[in-house]
């Protein structure tokens, strides 16, 4: 089964993801604030002719645009539509973006822009039930795999692990965001938090998002002491400046984000590829710099 050849792919060596959706979105005319899926029910094309670029670019696996596809995301964003609906109309955008290629297709979970008790309001039992839904219709929907990521909290991935667990058997990559020293947003560390998210079953853990890959190699090399599943790095292009227009842009060009994620490589990290600011080109240039 298609999980079962993931979960030995991710074991066997390098296993390179797409990069970033949001903000290639944001740079195809997506408008700030408006919610992805309803958005990319009037424009697919835009998401399709992405994750064929990722494909393209050597991306072994996609993300499905499926991050807010939760209760309490909709409630967040007032989408007023089923969570299931808002999954298998996001799945199939991807699926009909791999078509027949050998890709494996992430169904995208994180953070719910609600924090979690005791950071904040939401109790473990909202948060449960709202990443046992999800994950249940992106099994349904038929992805390879679970993708967790940018979490701010450890609490997040346990509850999101118990959650899958609950629903289906599908590999969760664990991914968290995290400061230069590997600090949680809200405390504590990601080393720490690695180490319990495998003991609840991650297939992989590490971080994404927040920093640049020049920032992650100690990091990435304390994960890597600290677990024995395959780590994960998928970095933002660079440190993200905002100019004087308020636009967001990401500095670290393709060859210097390749060649940072090769160190990162090094340090131990075996599931790679992009966050924000990270598009195709960046994919591209990770593919040759390990001579994939």
């Amino acid at each position: 089964m298609r999980k079962q050849e993931f979960a030995a792919r991710l074991a066997a060596g390098v296993l390179i993801a797409d990069g970033a959706t949001g903000s290639c979105l944001l740079d195809a005319g997506m408008p700030r604030g408006v919610p992805t899926p309803l958005w990319l029910e009037e424009h697919p094309e835009v998401l399709i002719r992405l994750q064929r670029a990722y494909v393209a670019a050597g991306s072994h696996a996609v993300y499905a645009p499926t991050f807010h596809a939760n209760r309490i995301c909709h409630r967040q964003q007032s989408i007023d539509r089923d969570v299931r609906a808002s999954v298998r109309a996001m799945v199939a955008l991807s699926r009909e973006a791999v078509g027949d290629a050998p890709v494996y297709i992430a169904g995208d979970m994180g953070a719910t822009g609600v924090l979690p008790q005791p950071f904040g309001p939401l109790g473990y039992d909202e948060l449960f039930d709202a990443y046992a839904e999800q994950a249940q219709a992106l099994a349904e929907a038929g992805v390879d795999f679970l993708a967790a990521e940018t979490l701010v909290t450890a609490e997040e991935g346990v509850a999101l692990l118990d959650a899958a667990a609950s629903v289906c058997d599908l590999p969760v990559v664990c991914t968290m965001t995290v400061e230069a020293d590997g600090g949680l947003m809200l405390g504590g560390s990601v080393f720490a938090a690695a180490a319990d998210l495998e003991a609840m079953g991650a297939a992989a853990v590490g971080v994404n998002c927040s920093v640049g890959p020049d920032q992650l190699e100690a990091v990435v090399a304390g994960i890597r002491a600290r677990v024995q599943v395959p780590v994960a790095a998928k970095p933002n292009a660079g440190m993200p400046v905002i100019t004087e227009r308020g636009e967001t842009v990401y500095p670290m060009g393709p060859e210097a984000f390749a060649a940072h994620m090769r160190r990162l490589r090094a340090a131990g990290a075996g599931y790679l590829g992009g966050c924000c600011g990270a598009g195709p080109a960046y994919i591209r240039a990770l593919c040759q710099a390990l001579e994939l």
